[in-house]
């Protein structure tokens, strides 16, 4: 494909408007709020660069990236699945993968043959999207930093939503975020699953803890 093309079906998969239901989720930041770890926009530049450059969302762009190049190969992206769904971390954020995985494959399926993509009740959103621009050779890094674009628009309209932040205060941090953005996906677009691993630990322990936060506005 042209790269307009590529980009176009990039917009399209990774679009708010794409049935993956990535609003219902927070991934751990309601919680983060709701303890007071992040408090404003400062905070919060901190918390989405920490996961980006060495949390799940580093893990989520190394089984991307492992899944792209196993495009086709069933028994490799099923051995994939299995690892990205192990190293999930809680039972919200193992929920939140599989669900958006599942949303995202059954609506990709208008781009693809029948049973091209993986099965949509077990794989995770990252080895999801990862095999599907392996399957469309959608560039690599061009894949990558779409997919963690997106994970950060998503923590920035949670954050919008949570009222850490206002529209304004969020582009602003978009803007500031797309370099490390671009770094993350191009480290990662020559990473191996040998590079897996995170560091975010106080991230980690606030997806398990909002399994039992009151009023809560997201699934995660």
């Amino acid at each position: 494909m042209s790269g307009s093309a590529n980009l176009l079906r990039l917009m399209s998969w990774l679009s708010p408007v794409f049935p993956t239901g990535g609003f219902a989720y927070s991934a751990g930041l309601e919680q983060a709020v709701s303890a007071s770890a992040v408090t404003n926009t400062d905070d919060l530049r901190e918390w989405i660069s920490r996961l980006l450059t060495s949390g799940a969302p580093w893990n989520d762009a190394v089984f991307f990236a492992a899944s792209w190049r196993a495009a086709g190969d069933e028994t490799t992206l099923n051995e994939i699945a299995d690892l990205a769904s192990a190293m999930t971390g809680s039972a919200e954020r193992h929920r939140e993968t599989l669900d958006q995985g599942s949303g995202f494959i059954e609506a990709a399926q208008h781009w693809f043959e029948a049973g091209v993509l993986p099965s949509p009740r077990s794989t995770p959103l990252c080895v999801a999207v990862g095999a599907a621009c392996g399957l469309q050779s959608i560039p690599l890094a061009d894949g990558l930093a779409a997919f963690l674009h997106a994970f950060a628009a998503n923590q920035l309209q949670a954050a919008i939503r949570l009222s850490v932040t206002g529209q304004r205060g969020a582009a602003r941090l978009l803007a500031e975020l797309e370099p490390m953005i671009a770094a993350a996906a191009e480290r990662a677009a020559l990473s191996t699953l040998d590079d897996l691993g995170s560091g975010t630990i106080l991230a980690d322990i606030a997806t398990m803890k909002h399994e039992t936060l009151q009023s809560r506005l997201f699934l995660s």
